[in-house]
């Protein structure tokens, strides 16, 4: 299974809004096939590995990342291959986490004669495609802000500067989360003294699916945009309550944004933390103490009069990048 993770990981940020997934087939102890889903629309993780096997795949086992899918879409249902190609035991890692198919694609399989084990490293299968399984079950794009700052928490100078806080190996994690994300969002002023391209950067070839660029603006248009976005290529948006925020969050989510990339600044990251919509945060902390009191901090708004309103972190991380520390954890449901 842990083979298969790897295989999946190699579609990172190429395959929204299907899954990351990964398949190996195992024979006499030795791997015969393996495969990975490569993009939407084309073969899935088992039927690459299975067309790897061939022949010998009769009596074989499918180690895969997913539960098999057992429904018709843009290409048939693994099951049908699987069960054809004379599989003897299926290791599923996830189940589908749509809950009009979850477990269905195991009881066909068991109902043909093939054994079933699910729940295989589980909690590293479900990680990697957590972006999917909030938008499979909740008709919403999982929502990630990831923020850059001093260790004193600043994020840009009272002038706005802010190139560069950060390192370069931390700067390549954010182009890292650019591929896996469908939409990137910053404030306006961010735009305006930043001026960032929002795009994925550095690799070969030249990364063919670039994020939805999402401006926060109460100030500008798409008109305006167009300054800065000559090629049409981002939106403005202005939710004003949280009730618009989730409202947005279902209107992506319909046009299949499985994942969004909240960059910042300082206002913006106050406004959605406040309105409840993130699921994940990552602080990236460069050992720099910029100071002044007015220089720009990474959450901005409202004064809190107490440390009960304090935002809580769960199953966080600690991670480095050079010199940078990432800080990362899953937003918890507030006390109540």
């Amino acid at each position: 299974m842990l083979k298969a993770l790897e295989l999946a990981k190699l579609a990172w940020g190429r395959t929204s809004p299907n899954p990351l997934v990964g398949a190996v087939l195992v024979k006499d102890r030795k791997i015969i096939g393996q495969g990975y889903h490569r993009r939407a629309g084309e073969a899935h993780a088992e039927i690459n590995a299975l067309r790897e096997a061939g022949e010998n795949a009769r009596g074989a086992d499918l180690y895969v990342t997913l539960e098999p899918c057992s429904t018709s879409g843009r290409t048939p249902p693994c099951t049908d291959a699987i069960i054809a190609a004379g599989i003897k035991k299926v290791f599923a890692g996830s189940t589908d986490p749509n809950p009009a198919h979850a477990g269905k694609g195991l009881e066909i399989l068991v109902r043909a004669g093939i054994e079933t084990v699910a729940g295989i490293e589980k909690s590293a299968c479900d990680k990697i495609n957590e972006a999917f399984f909030t938008w499979i079950t909740g008709g919403r794009p999982f929502v990630l802000l990831k923020l850059a700052m001093t260790l004193d928490g600043k994020i840009a100078t009272v002038a706005g500067r802010s190139h560069w806080i950060t390192g370069v190996a931390a700067r390549q994690r954010v182009q890292t989360l650019r591929q896996w994300c469908d939409a990137i969002m910053v404030g306006g002023e961010t735009v305006r003294q930043d001026r960032p391209e929002l795009t994925v950067r550095g690799t070969d070839p030249p990364w063919e699916k670039q994020p939805l660029k999402l401006i926060a603006t109460r100030s500008m248009n798409d008109g305006d945009l167009l300054r800065y976005f000559p090629d049409h290529s981002a939106r403005a948006v202005n939710p004003s309550s949280p009730a618009a925020w989730r409202e947005l969050l279902t209107e992506l989510g319909r046009k299949n944004i499985t994942a969004l990339l909240i960059e910042g600044g300082g206002e913006l990251a106050a406004e959605v933390l406040n309105a409840g919509i993130v699921d994940q945060v990552e602080f990236h902390i460069a050992p720099k103490i910029l100071g002044g009191k007015n220089s720009r901090p990474a959450v901005a708004g409202k004064n809190p009069l107490t440390l009960e309103e304090a935002k809580q972190l769960r199953d966080c991380k600690i991670e480095t990048a050079g010199n940078d520390i990432i800080v990362s954890g899953y937003l918890a449901p507030p006390v109540k």
